[in-house]
């Protein structure tokens, strides 16, 4: 017997808002990626001051757009936090 829960949902809204999901899954990954480099940059002392500020800026408009689309589409943050089974989790 399967259950509901094994069955595939294809309503347009909810296709659309699994897809923004996964996508924002990823881009946050890449983003905790990418301020994980940026933080052993700055301790390194690797950037000048205009590429640490720009760095800087840039994550925190990445940050915000990904808030902004989380809000549109009804996810909290630990929405696109993956469970990948025995793995754990993915974020």
């Amino acid at each position: 017997m399967t259950t509901r829960r094994n069955r595939l949902d294809l309503e347009p809204d909810t296709v659309e808002r699994d897809l923004v999901k996964l996508v924002l899954t990823v881009v946050e990954l890449l983003r905790q990626l990418m301020e994980r480099q940026a933080l052993r940059r700055f301790d390194t002392g690797d950037l000048t001051e205009d590429q640490e500020e720009r760095i800087g800026l840039t994550l925190m408009l990445l940050d915000d757009r990904m808030t902004e689309l989380r809000e549109r589409y009804g996810l909290r943050p630990e929405d696109l936090n993956l469970d990948l089974g025995p793995l754990g989790r993915l974020l």
